[in-house]
């Protein structure tokens, strides 16, 4: 189970980190609010534990706009705040779980694991089987990226490189991996043409929210940028 800590309390997340990574688990922390939606969006975890206050961005507006950029993550708030107004408010901006401090850290770790059982049960129960990045869907029952509502209108060619781009979206792809999905057994063809490929995918994704990422030495990924 991957989980994000966004906490900026140093001892606190410091040792919820080492106990937590004691039980079996991966987790990734985040003491500053932008660095935390960054890295949400680009680890894609199956719990985001969320503290209230937080620099740079309060931890409400990462919540918010993770779920505007259709981030579904499940996530429990962890805060000092404790009034029923304040839960109220984090419910709303899409939180799933509560739980305010201070708190016995193996209730911590069983709501976490809870909230990852039901998500996944409810994708499963859903007959889910689609990659959701930012404001694209790949349904791999039809084939067919949609941005939005819409299926995007993409050659043979830029259709395969976004399927294999969305399947390990938020991690490079290899130039290489690429190539030898996008152009099968064509022997005849430069090694350069899967630059092509990207170079008008990277076009047609330019107003969709997310961008077509080059890694020097890595290959390509897909960011979120809205």
């Amino acid at each position: 189970m991957r989980l994000l800590l966004i906490e900026d309390d140093l001892s606190l997340h410091t040792t919820l980190q080492r106990s937590l990574v004691r039980s079996g688990m991966h987790v990734q922390v985040c003491a500053d609010g932008n660095a935390a939606l960054m890295a949400w969006q680009s680890q894609l975890p199956d719990v985001v534990v969320l503290d209230l206050s937080l620099p740079g961005l309060d931890g409400l507006e990462v919540l918010a706009q993770a779920r505007a950029a259709k981030l579904d993550t499940p996530v429990l708030i962890l805060t000092a705040r404790g009034t029923v107004g304040d839960r109220i408010l984090g419910l709303n901006a899409g939180a799933d779980d509560y739980l305010a401090k201070p708190f016995v850290l193996d209730e911590l770790e069983a709501r976490g694991r809870a909230l990852h059982r039901r998500h996944s049960a409810a994708n499963r129960d859903a007959g889910d089987d689609s990659v959701q990045w930012g404001n694209l869907r790949y349904d791999r029952d039809s084939g067919a990226i949609y941005f939005r509502h819409q299926v995007m209108d993409l050659t043979p060619r830029e259709l395969t490189l976004l399927r294999a781009l969305m399947v390990k979206a938020g991690h490079a792809v290899s130039k290489e991996r690429l190539f030898e999905l996008v152009f099968p057994g064509e022997d005849h063809v430069h090694f350069e043409a899967i630059e092509v490929v990207v170079y008008r995918l990277r076009k047609k994704l330019a107003d969709k929210g997310v961008n077509l990422v080059t890694l020097r030495g890595l290959g390509y990924l897909l960011k979120v940028t809205a």
